[in-house]
């Protein structure tokens, strides 16, 4: 196992730039599968969006490439404790999406028969049985709701470790508090990368550097058109009564969201006066608006103590779907990211992905529509269910 203190290898078969949850999941499986992996993390491992994310993991996609990732990803969160291995405080308990809009029920409706046909068991449910699933709703104004038992939500800090700690025992070395500066090229193609004063000598980088991919990127002359977007997310007080089965509960048109944390709920919303930028600062603005939401959905949230929050960046890409793949001009650069708030859901199958396109092993989904590509010839991808 490669210790935490030893010096970076001075050569790789491939170096990872992040450690995020998508970062770490490349090591492990590339660790896995016999490569020479190095991970280089600026910051600590997870620091990034992966520490503040929510947690959740569903398959309530509209677009079948998206619910095949989050599939993948969703079996191996509910495999976790046997591979890699490790605790990470999973809750099968469900997503509820509330709708209150005609066209949200249409759309809705479409996307659940398209993942029952792909063996997912997605519902609608009535007002009604939305308000049983989530006791604290009121649904006054809710047409529908869009339902899946098999969906939930985990920690994302313990996901994190269970990959770095699996990859190294593989023998990945994993470093942080360094920060990649340079990529040496020869042509059109990688000769070394270079942090604090460190060189590794490898011909293949992966991008996994969420809201910093843009600059990652253009050391090796690649656009990657990502940029941070500030999301937070607040704490109540413990609650009492509250369900052990507590579904992630999302009233879709407002992104106002909540799940069960310990004896409280963590909740969140987007802010639509947000601004692109690195800003993780926390303030109080946002607040208002949220807790108006929340008494008109869920009251009792809404005359909860707030015992905290914290701000993270969402890596935001031009249609809010991820960019995967490998670079055409460099060789060999290859990327993922531009997740758009799914990062931590499609982490573990993005790093089944990374390694089979390292390998030059068939994936198990065509992934070319997630190329960076795309944006050059206005081939977006038409993901419905973002929030």
């Amino acid at each position: 196992m490669a210790a935490r203190h030893a010096p970076v290898p001075e050569s790789a078969d491939v170096v990872i730039v992040g450690g995020g949850v998508v970062g770490v999941s490349a090591a492990f499986h590339l660790a896995e599968a016999g490569a020479q992996v190095v991970l280089l993390e600026r910051d600590q491992l997870g620091s990034g969006s992966t520490s503040k994310a929510a947690g959740g993991f569903r398959t309530q996609f509209s677009d079948p490439l998206n619910i095949e990732i989050a599939r993948r990803s969703a079996e191996a969160f509910k495999a976790f404790d046997r591979r890699p291995g490790w605790e990470i405080d999973l809750h099968e308990v469900g997503y509820l999406f509330l709708l209150t809009r005609e066209e949200d029920v249409d759309a809705f409706t479409r996307s659940v028969a398209l993942q029952n046909e792909l063996g997912i068991p997605t519902r609608m449910v009535t007002p009604e049985e939305a308000r049983e699933l989530s006791p604290l709703l009121e649904v006054d104004g809710v047409l529908a709701a869009s339902y899946s038992p098999q969906d939930g939500h985990a920690t994302p800090e313990a996901v994190v470790q269970g990959y770095a700690s699996a990859a190294r025992g593989f023998g990945a070395h994993l470093q942080t508090s360094c920060e990649v500066d340079r990529i040496t090229m020869r042509g059109d193609r990688i000769e070394a990368v270079h942090a604090n004063g460190t060189t590794v000598k490898t011909d293949t980088v992966i991008c996994a550097a969420g809201a910093w991919s843009r600059r990652c990127g253009e050391l090796a002359g690649v656009e990657l058109p990502v940029s941070g977007l500030r999301r937070q997310v607040l704490f109540t007080e413990p609650m009492a009564d509250l369900p052990p089965t507590l579904p992630l509960t999302i009233d879709f048109s407002t992104t106002f969201y909540y799940h069960r944390e310990g004896p409280g709920l963590l909740m969140g919303m987007s802010d639509p006066t947000e601004t692109p930028g690195f800003n993780i600062e926390t303030t109080d603005d946002w607040i208002p608006a949220l807790l108006d939401i929340a008494q008109r959905r869920a009251p009792r949230i809404a005359t909860t103590g707030i015992r905290g929050g914290w701000a993270g960046l969402y890596d935001m890409s031009p249609d809010h779907n991820a960019i995967i793949g490998e670079a055409t001009g460099v060789s060999r650069f290859l990327y993922a990211t531009g997740f758009s708030g799914h990062g931590f859901l499609q982490g573990p199958a993005t790093g089944e992905l990374l390694r089979d396109l390292v390998l030059r092993r068939p994936t198990f989904a065509d992934i070319t529509p997630l190329r960076v590509e795309r944006f050059q010839n206005a081939d977006i991808r038409p993901e419905h269910n973002i929030v």
